[in-house]
């Protein structure tokens, strides 16, 4: 099991001093995990294996938007994060589970699958990247985690209802041949996001 924290709109700094937190917790106590869904203002973060060649928009322009740029522990390359988008960063201590960090990122993106498709899409995974794609050429949940101690923080960013446009200024995870999609943009219409948050956390219970 997990405690569950859900924290809003909070700002990306703001959520990493909490993921610390949260982390350095379940470390102490061997017998915690916690599951958190929040939202971020526009930001970009880049990974471990990340390029800032992969970010689009001049220095000047994303700052005249008041966008950052992190560079983070977490895997993955690029991605980008504004509101309208569920952010989940899942503090899990794989010891009581299973110590497998694949294993965990499979079960993740089976969480997202099951989820989506209560919205009538099918969720996919593409061989060789992570993630949950829709018909193997749009990503709608980016995943990138970091693990130590077999301690995961970081997470997944699910498009819900978010502003695609902003994408644009970025290459996302540093694939350019291949689109974002949205829960919005597939069913074409707008995704009551506290009703999304509570289905989406009965199937982490389902699953952990």
């Amino acid at each position: 099991m997990f405690e569950f924290q859900d924290w809003g709109l909070i700002s990306y700094s703001e959520a990493l001093d909490r993921q610390k937190d949260l982390y350095n917790d379940a470390l102490k106590s061997k017998n915690k995990n916690f599951l958190v869904f929040c939202e971020h203002p526009s930001v970009i973060t880049i990974g471990r294996n990340g390029n800032d060649s992969n970010i689009i928009a001049s220095q000047d322009f994303l700052k005249n938007f008041g966008i950052d740029i992190f560079e983070i522990n977490r895997g993955g390359d690029v991605t980008l994060h504004n509101p309208g988008q569920l952010v989940g960063y899942p503090i899990f201590n794989l010891s009581l589970f299973k110590e497998d960090l694949h294993w965990f990122l499979r079960e993740l993106e089976a969480c997202i699958i099951d989820l989506i498709s209560g919205y009538g899409i099918i969720g996919e995974r593409v061989d060789g990247l992570t993630g949950v794609w829709v018909e193997s050429n749009r990503k709608i949940c980016a995943m990138g985690l970091h693990c130590s101690r077999w301690i995961t923080s970081h997470g997944f960013a699910l498009n819900v209802n978010n502003n695609l446009n902003e994408f644009e200024y970025i290459v996302p995870c540093g694939i350019s041949d291949k689109k974002v999609t949205s829960i919005s943009k597939e069913t074409g219409t707008d995704i009551d996001m506290i009703n999304l948050k509570h289905n989406l956390k009965m199937f982490f219970e389902k699953s952990f």
